[in-house]
């Protein structure tokens, strides 16, 4: 597997960072993963059928014994700029660091998403040497602007649909293997998407005649901005357990200690409580049981001595399943109870249907981890909280699934969009035997 490793490193090492941008795209680092990729997968390139979509997103497609129902894997290829200077190795070097059971490569797109993509493209080669014919058509979506727009999956989606392909199962990124997520449950739990939050992005900004930064009126507009955001910070969205959320907590009880079991099994009656417990035990628990908003951007004057005359932010918002783009914003308008701070919607999708967790389908992807990832491993369904490419394909298909076949720490998973992202060289391989067996399962 050593080849593989050497492989996957030489993939990490082309800096494909994508950008709202275009004129900041390194379009030639795009184009050279993608013949890279062809190069270092010669049976992928050669034996399934292969097509460029929406400016740089790869569609193959390998047939199987039977075209109906086909499946579908995702990922993406493009990863978020770096700050080179954070990071303990340099960013696009693929280091491995450590030896043995304990080596990790540390790379931007380690984890998210080049992990993913190369992991099923060496599950595709091995089978293809081994000259495996799938049970069923396999679709591989390899998305090249999933960090920023998604132009390239979406594009695929409606190409698929427009030839009738109904895929009976879609996987993407997304959940993973983790411990300790859930107060009380200690065994590894494979998170699963079967859902994900969608997004808005509200301006907010404030008008004022502006002048010399001397003079200041009263209410500066920089003030009535600040004061709207902090207002909103401080009136969160409502906590809840969405349909799915109760699922995982159901699912899990039985993992749970006697106490801790006994609440998970009266959710009927103790929901609310627990979800104000939850959000209580970190962000990322918070995210699982409510909406969440945060300004991530700012602007103000161009100058020192410049009163802004039109200073902006930006909330950026993940819906949580059940909740609507109309309702965040009448929150947003609600919270903020300002009619001089200006709401504008800059983008907004509503979250996404809710795939089965129950069924062929979902036992499918269950089944395969206790497979490959350990016996002792309990898949339990979630919602996933950031955006995926998968959301475009909720169209064409019923079973939409967010899970990458990897066990990460805490650590790990802090690392993404962060600084010193990482995978240990153990965990990326059996993502590898995952997914062979994903793919071979009748």
């Amino acid at each position: 597997m050593t080849s593989a490793v050497e492989r996957f490193r030489e993939l990490l090492r082309i800096p494909t960072v994508s950008s709202l941008d275009s004129t900041r795209v390194d379009v030639a680092a795009f184009e050279r993963f993608t013949a890279t990729l062809a190069t270092l997968y010669p049976l992928m390139y050669a034996e399934l059928d292969r097509e460029v979509v929406g400016e740089g997103s790869l569609l193959y497609r390998w047939r199987g014994a039977r075209s109906d129902d086909p499946l579908v894997l995702m990922a993406h290829m493009d990863v978020v700029p770096v700050a080179a200077g954070e990071w303990q190795h340099p960013p696009f070097a693929a280091e491995l660091v450590g030896e043995g059971a304990k080596a990790t490569i540390h790379a931007r797109g380690a984890i998210d998403d080049k992990g993913a993509l190369v992991a099923i493209a060496e599950a595709v080669e091995g089978l293809l040497a081994d000259g495996v014919v799938p049970p069923r058509d396999v679709y591989l979506v390899f998305g090249h602007d999933e960090e920023t727009s998604g132009s390239g999956a979406r594009a695929i989606a409606a190409l698929l649909e427009s030839r009738g392909v109904r895929p009976a199962l879609v996987l993407d990124e997304g959940g993973a293997v983790v411990s300790g997520v859930l107060p009380g449950v200690d065994v590894p739990t494979a998170m699963i998407g079967v859902a994900e939050r969608g997004i808005l992005a509200v301006g907010l900004s404030v008008t004022e005649r502006g002048g010399h930064a001397s003079t200041p009126p009263a209410i500066p507009a920089t003030a009535r901005l600040a004061r709207a955001i902090d207002r909103l910070r401080r009136r969160p969205f409502p906590q809840r357990l969405a349909p799915p959320v109760r699922a995982m907590l159901a699912t899990a009880a039985p993992h749970a200690p006697a106490p801790l079991r006994a609440v998970l099994q009266r959710l009927d009656v103790l929901g609310p409580l627990v979800a104000r417990v939850l959000s209580r035990l970190g962000p990322e628990m918070n995210a699982v049981v409510r909406s969440t908003a945060v300004v991530t951007e700012l602007s103000g004057s161009a100058a020192q001595n410049v009163l802004a005359t039109r200073p902006r932010a930006t909330v950026d918002i993940r819906l949580l399943t059940g909740d609507t783009v109309a309702g965040a914003v009448e929150h947003v308008r609600r919270a903020i109870a300002d009619p001089q701070v200006e709401i504008e919607v800059l983008r907004a999708s509503e979250p996404s249907p809710v795939s089965p967790w129950r069924g062929p389908a979902w036992q499918r992807v269950a089944a395969t981890v206790r497979e490959t990832l350990g016996d002792d491993v309990v898949p339990l369904p979630y919602v996933q909280l950031g955006a995926s490419d998968s959301r475009w394909f909720t169209g064409i298909a019923d079973a939409v699934y967010r899970f990458a076949p990897f066990a990460l720490s805490s650590e790990e998973r802090a690392a993404l969009h962060s600084h010193d992202e990482r995978i240990g060289v153990q965990t990326w391989l059996r993502g590898i035997e995952f997914y062979r067996a994903f793919i071979i399962r009748p």
